[in-house]
């Protein structure tokens, strides 16, 4: 069973302020990709790699996806960490409101929320978010 990955994006206050960062990783290091250091290894590491994503939540709602390529063993400053390496495509996701959490959760790909549809703006996204919370949808 596949698993994903949920991660705040601190620092970023709009999703194109986390795009604009995240491919700037992608020019610095080209051979590398885009990848996330974090301290714990996941245990469900199996299950991420059957076609997980990490979930990046701004301002307080899931924003962007992106698939993970793998997981590697990284020695930073003495500490082993984890390099989550992910694949350098960004899909945007629906605007979905998310409580405030430190470090990376699991996620259930049942209570992930789905890709935008190509050519829908994200101001489009939110409106049909709000009226969906309204009941008017």
């Amino acid at each position: 069973m596949t698993i994903h990955l949920m991660k705040v994006a601190v620092g970023a206050k709009t999703p194109d302020e986390l795009a604009a960062r995240l491919q700037a990783l992608l020019k610095r290091d080209p051979a590398l990709g885009v990848s996330h250091t974090t301290r714990m290894w996941p245990k469900r590491e199996a299950e991420i790699l059957q076609g997980g994503s990490l979930y990046w939540a701004v301002a307080k709602k899931f924003a962007l996806r992106q698939r993970v390529r793998g997981l590697e063993p990284v020695v930073v400053d003495g500490v082993r960490k984890c390099r989550i390496l992910l694949d350098p495509e960004l899909v945007p996701v629906r605007s979905v409101a998310r409580r405030p959490f430190q470090g990376w959760r699991y996620l259930e790909p049942s209570k992930a929320p789905p890709d935008l549809a190509a050519g829908t703006s994200r101001s489009e996204a939110e409106l049909e978010r709000t009226l969906a919370e309204l009941g008017l949808l």
